[in-house]
């Protein structure tokens, strides 16, 4: 597994990185006793490596039998696992399974299932707690609906949090959808809801963690 910096991140690590070099140069020149520019610098290298990790794009290949399975989106936790009403496309009743990232794990979403787009909206929206059950239907939000090869219709969402300001979709309607490849990526903290069809079998549980790219986590009929 290949793991490289996010395209997302590089004008941020780079705007980043020219600040703390405004702040420490002059700190070294003209602050005494060293000890506080040292301070200064040992800080700004903590916060530099924190976003350094926030934006590593990992390569992942998923490895197992991809029939009717349904991959995790993201890295994070299992929050969320309902049956619930998805009134936006589906206009049915399914089972929703939330994934929650926080500022640690890896930001990146990937497809949950090999098909095709059909479906891409972004909505503007609130920035609450990401782990709300509301958040998925409030926030700042962006729906992704996909027909597996099987030829069950699954949804996607990428939910903002209260860190999360910007939600970056790649999908656009008919394009191919892989397991393997980037579906979007979310910015500082967040969720990714996924809504499948009732008779899915589950593979996780509440408190789960899963790998984007690489968790099996449902398995459709």
């Amino acid at each position: 597994m290949k793991v490289k910096i996010h395209r997302e991140g590089l004008n941020i690590l780079i705007i980043l990185l020219l600040i703390l070099l405004v702040i420490n140069i002059p700190a070294w020149l003209f602050i005494r006793p060293a000890a506080i520019p040292a301070t200064f610098t040992g800080v700004s290298a903590i916060i530099y490596l924190l976003v350094l990790n926030f934006f590593r794009s990992p390569r992942r290949q998923f490895k197992g039998d991809r029939d009717n399975v349904v991959v995790a989106s993201a890295d994070g936790k299992v929050v969320a696992l309902e049956e619930t009403f998805e009134d936006e496309f589906l206009h049915c009743r399914c089972i929703q399974l939330s994934v929650f990232m926080s500022v640690l794990n890896v930001h990146a979403n990937w497809f949950p299932v090999d098909g095709e787009v059909l479906y891409v909206k972004h909505h503007s929206g609130r920035f609450l707690s990401a782990y709300l059950p509301k958040s998925s239907t409030e926030n700042e939000r962006s729906t992704v609906a996909i027909r597996s090869t099987s030829g069950s219709v699954i949804l996607m969402r990428q939910v903002a949090g209260a860190l999360a300001r910007r939600i970056v979709t790649y999908a656009r309607p008919g394009e191919v959808a892989s397991i393997d490849n980037h579906m979007g990526f979310i910015k500082f903290g967040s969720r990714v809801d996924l809504y499948l069809p009732l008779g899915t079998e589950i593979l996780v549980k509440l408190g789960d963690t899963t790998t984007g790219g690489i968790t099996p986590v449902a398995r459709l009929q």
